[in-house]
């Protein structure tokens, strides 16, 4: 299990990645995360609440009510072209990031 602190800095651009692939709702980000990291990182719902919201306030999602379950209206979330580029530049900051890191504590050996 990966610890929050961590993966802290990067709960948004995997947010974002995820809303990449089509709009959707918190339990099933929630789930999508842990699926494609293989049960190795389970991020909290309040982790995923506030990151749904400093990702509005910033203007990289939007929102909107879905279909009801159980009595209450799902709220989707859809990424924004800020948001998209947001992504792309932590993606890209990412690979610098791993690579100073690896220097450090080990990794791909060159």
């Amino acid at each position: 299990m990966i610890s929050s602190d961590v993966i802290r800095g990067y709960n948004d651009p995997m947010i974002l990645s995820i809303l990449i692939e089509g709009d959707s709702y918190g339990y099933e980000i929630s789930k999508r995360i842990r699926e494609i990291s293989d049960e190795k990182y389970i991020i909290k719902e309040t982790t995923l609440y506030s990151a749904f919201t400093r990702l509005q306030k910033n203007g990289y999602i939007d929102s909107y009510p879905g279909d009801e379950t159980f009595g209450k209206k799902r709220t989707y979330y859809k990424i924004t072209p800020a948001g998209l580029e947001f992504y792309l530049a932590k993606r890209d900051e990412w690979q610098i990031t791993k690579e100073v890191v690896n220097k450090f504590i080990g990794g791909d050996s060159e």
